[in-house]
């Protein structure tokens, strides 16, 4: 192999060597500051080797991956996002865990599976890159041994996620046995002069790929192990799970459906109908809820159900679009589960909405990043998310999605309710329980400095963005002139 062919592999390369090191050093010592420290290295090279691959000229290594600028910007947005998880994370495993070195082995090899998707340009690699995400994710989801809600959510994950894989290999079975290639960007041409029985396989094909992708983002009617996967999770776990996992996933499908065009045949009436009834049975079911991990399950399956919009509109727009919208997105997500994880103590998570009344007296930082994370998801004007929804809203408009635009005005406005709701609680007066709680965890709390750092980081770049997006938006642009 060639050096322009490692440089071009090497973040894949840091982040393998990352998940290795840590394994075995944790056979010899027992220290999670080492462990931790080490992971974050990792991630860090992980990211400096993404910046050397972008500024290279010559990016030919293997059939198997797209290395283009699309594929490098999510690369390098999957890694920090996974850093700002590790952070949020130590504080909360150094209250509720003894034993952690597994926990960021599986969350390198997460993030190798979850960057190996995102440039997946083969069925091979795209399978691959999505069992090493999802079979790391049995086992971050079930990581605190000591909570049985935690291995019961696995378990659904576990169970459920078997399922789709068989789901996804039939139809790439199907999709290859009629077309003849693996290789995803063939797929336009080698589908032309099918005859009817051949495009009926291939089109049955197709969906059934979709059908598997579709648990993965929890969209409807693949949703319904989301809350309870969610609210069983560890809340660190179930940021890097709402973030880095399903954007992962997105950014895949993204890239499997350049080549195609998803407004014509069966992909649009498929995609439609998705993008229906997961904008709203997301956002009426998070209406019903009391429990915040749980709101935030079923909202997320609405913010999905947007992207859906996006990406139906396709084209250079719908594809800057969900490029925004998924990074600010995952600023918002881990921000609002950092307070969840900070707010833990050995004892439980705060997840009843209930348990945040007078959070804006005792802990007013956290109040604020809460809002913050809350005005975000809803696209309320100067954050970041408000300028995510007028992309998607702009590139829907641009291919005459009208349906689609109008149920997403309504049901954005809908969504309004649940979040304002979690914002209001936090600035009421705390009744003598709730407050003797609160106390609780402010003492607690006080050296959880890191993730407390990293979450008004988070909510101070989501602000900037609803302020001023153009750089970030100029570096999207360009890396999405890669897909043409």
């Amino acid at each position: 192999m060639s050096d322009a062919s490692l440089l071009a592999l090497s973040p894949y390369i840091a982040l393998a060597t990352t998940a290795v090191v840590v394994m075995l050093v944790s056979a010899f010592w027992r220290s999670h500051p080492l462990f931790a420290g080490l992971t974050a290295a990792g991630l860090a090279a992980a990211f400096a080797c993404v910046l050397l691959v972008a500024g290279s000229g010559d990016r030919r290594a293997t059939s198997l991956l797209r290395l283009d600028d699309f594929s490098l910007y999510f690369t390098g947005l999957l890694v920090v996002v996974t850093l700002a998880v590790l952070a949020v994370s130590y504080g909360y495993l150094q209250r509720t865990e003894r034993r952690v070195g597994d926990f960021y082995v599986l969350l390198a090899l997460a993030t190798l599976g979850g960057v190996i998707l995102a440039a997946s340009a083969h069925f091979a690699s795209f399978f691959l890159g999505l069992e090493v995400l999802t079979v790391s994710l049995y086992g971050l989801i079930a990581y605190p041994r000591r909570r049985p809600q935690a291995v019961e959510a696995a378990f659904k994950y576990l169970v459920l996620a078997g399922t789709t894989s068989a789901l996804l290999l039939f139809g790439m079975a199907l999709v290859y046995a009629v077309s003849g290639t693996m290789l995803i960007g063939g797929l336009s041409t080698s589908a032309r002069g099918l005859a009817d029985w051949e495009s009926v396989s291939y089109q049955v094909g197709l969906v059934l790929i979709f059908a598997g992708v579709g648990f993965k983002l929890a969209l409807v009617p693949f949703h319904l192990w989301t809350p309870d996967v969610y609210q069983g999770g560890a809340a660190p776990v179930t940021a890097f799970l709402a973030t880095v996992s399903k954007a992962a996933v997105f950014v895949a499908l993204l890239q499997f459906l350049a080549p195609l065009d998803p407004r014509n045949g069966a992909l649009l009436v498929v995609f439609t109908i998705v993008g229906y009834a997961s904008m709203l049975a997301g956002n009426l079911l998070a209406l019903l809820q009391q429990n915040i991990k749980r709101l935030l399950a079923y909202s997320s399956i609405a913010q999905l159900g947007y992207l859906i919009v996006a990406l139906i509109a396709s084209g250079a727009t719908g594809r800057v679009a969900v490029a925004f919208y998924l990074s600010v997105y995952a600023l918002a997500l881990v921000a609002a589960f950092g307070v969840v994880a900070i707010l833990s103590r050995d004892y439980g998570e705060p997840e009843s909405i209930s348990q945040y009344r007078g959070l804006g007296h005792r802990r007013p930082v956290l109040a604020l990043v809460l809002t913050v994370s809350m005005l975000s998801l809803a696209g309320m004007p100067l954050t970041a998310g408000f300028i995510g929804k007028f992309f998607i809203f702009r590139a829907g408009a641009g291919a005459s999605l009208w349906g689609l635009l109008i149920v997403l005005a309504l049901t954005s406005a809908m969504s309004l309710y649940y979040y304002l709701r979690v914002v209001i609680t936090m600035y009421r007066v705390a009744p003598a329980p709730f407050a003797a709680h609160l106390a609780a965890s402010t003492e607690a709390g006080r050296g959880d400095r890191l993730a407390g750092g990293t979450v008004v980081l988070l909510s101070v770049l989501t602000v900037v963005l609803g302020v001023y997006p153009a750089p970030l938006l100029r570096l999207i642009e360009h890396a999405t002139a890669a897909l043409g």
